[in-house]
């Protein structure tokens, strides 16, 4: 759940917004208002108002959006109850306000219009209302579980423009291949499949690696400007943590085959022997692989800087 707040001078033209016929509106709660038609809500916000003529922005307008995921959940019931349990914990309480429901958006929403000037005269509090709204929708979220999208899932990609386009792209495609790979030899050849080119960027003149830039349609990002989860430090960890978790799955699997018992006289070598086993486990081999795909990284690096040497 997500609320926008804001505040404004005229009843009239919030009441006209919400209760648009366009937008099929539904009231799904009111309090002490006339509701015959638009110009009586009006008229009982605005009489209300001139209780407190020193606020200039008496209007108070509040949506309430929820995720498409959660649409066949929310009732217009449910979805009132939880505007009115927001709006008590917001602070909004004993004043004018009704609540309604559209139906022109692809999510589930609801708008709330209150009066900013309660019944007695005084005047409800702004201060910090953002910080505590955003705290206020995620608790009532987890209270009811519904849907908690991360803020870039919450993104309408084909709304973009270049290079956010680009960039929503990048971290879509990462979000899948990150959590698949086991190296980052395999993540290369993953992203170079679909288009995106990955390059590390060193510290200095010196061979350690410092971060990871990924492009595509000819824009390049560095990870962490992507998302922070996808720094070069946050994606060996990730790999690291999935080569463990492919090893355990390994270990623990009652299908795998036992590997045989040597007697002391077909083994051989016994340093050998106990050096190769770990051989068939995939830390080992994707270690390799990393080890080895930074090496051929590194040469190619020192290439381009010895080509950049050579005058003519």
């Amino acid at each position: 759940m997500m609320a926008k707040i804001v505040k404004g001078s005229d009843f009239k033209g919030v009441v006209d917004y919400i209760i648009d016929k366009k937008k099929d509106t539904q009231i799904v709660a009111s309090e002490g208002l006339f509701m015959e038609n638009l110009e009586t809500i009006a008229m009982s916000f605005n009489a209300q108002s001139r209780m407190n003529d020193k606020v200039t922005k008496p209007v108070g307008h509040i949506a309430l959006s929820f995720s498409k995921e959660d649409e066949l959940r929310l009732t217009n019931r449910i979805m009132a109850g939880i505007a009115l349990e927001y709006m008590e914990r917001m602070g909004i309480k004993n004043t004018q306000f009704f609540i309604a429901q559209h139906f022109d958006k692809e999510h589930p929403h609801v708008h709330i219009a209150f009066n900013r000037i309660v019944n007695n005269g005084r005047t409800i509090s702004d201060r910090n209302e953002r910080i505590r709204s955003a705290r206020i929708c995620k608790e009532i979220t987890r209270k009811y579980s519904l849907y908690l999208a991360s803020g870039k899932e919450r993104v309408k990609q084909h709304r973009l423009k270049e290079p956010d386009k680009t960039k929503y792209g990048l971290y879509s495609i990462l979000k899948s291949e990150v959590s698949r790979c086991g190296n980052w030899r395999q993540l290369a050849a993953n992203l170079e499949k679909q288009g995106v080119d990955m390059q590390f960027k060193y510290k200095g003149k010196l061979d350690e690696v410092q971060g990871v830039i990924f492009t595509m349609n000819g824009y390049s990002f560095s990870g962490s400007k992507i998302d922070r989860r996808f720094s070069y430090a946050k994606i060996d960890t990730a790999l690291e943590r999935n080569r463990h978790n492919e090893r355990q799955e390994i270990i623990s699997s009652p299908y795998r085959e036992e590997l045989p018992i040597l007697s002391s006289e077909s083994r051989g070598n016994d340093d050998l022997y106990s050096s190769s086993i770990g051989l068939f486990m995939p830390d080992n081999a994707n270690a390799q692989a990393d080890e080895n795909y930074f090496e051929e990284e590194l040469k190619r690096r020192n290439k381009k800087k010895k080509q950049r040497k050579i005058r003519f």
